[in-house]
């Protein structure tokens, strides 16, 4: 595996390791919804991933990500469309999306 696909996977797995700080256990969605600065910190790692993950598209295709797209697009909205972000949506992420993603990361770093 090239260095640079290493270095897109990791930042991936940061990104997630701090939203997973950040919200903390028990997930709570009222705490999330009522912290503005919590939000755009959730919503700068998204931005983060989502990018990472294009990248890693434009260099490895094939690379086996689940919702790789739907990641892409995700950034695509908070960065193009802030102003119709809900935070159920990045909630949804949150609970239902980023779980797996960090599995597959995982595995395809090999860990």
């Amino acid at each position: 595996m090239q260095r640079e696909v290493k270095k897109y996977l990791f930042d991936i797995l940061s990104c997630i390791d701090n939203i997973e700080t950040f919200i903390s256990s028990p997930k709570i969605f009222e705490d999330y919804k009522n912290n503005i600065m919590l939000q755009h910190a959730v919503e700068r790692n998204i931005e983060i991933i989502g990018e990472a993950v294009n990248n890693l598209l434009k260099m490895y295709p094939e690379i086996n990500i689940t919702n790789a797209r739907r990641m892409v697009d995700a950034r695509n909205k908070i960065i193009h469309g802030y102003d119709g972000i809900q935070p159920e949506q990045i909630w949804n992420i949150i609970i239902n999306h980023l779980p797996s993603l960090q599995i597959e990361v995982q595995k395809l770093l090999g860990n």
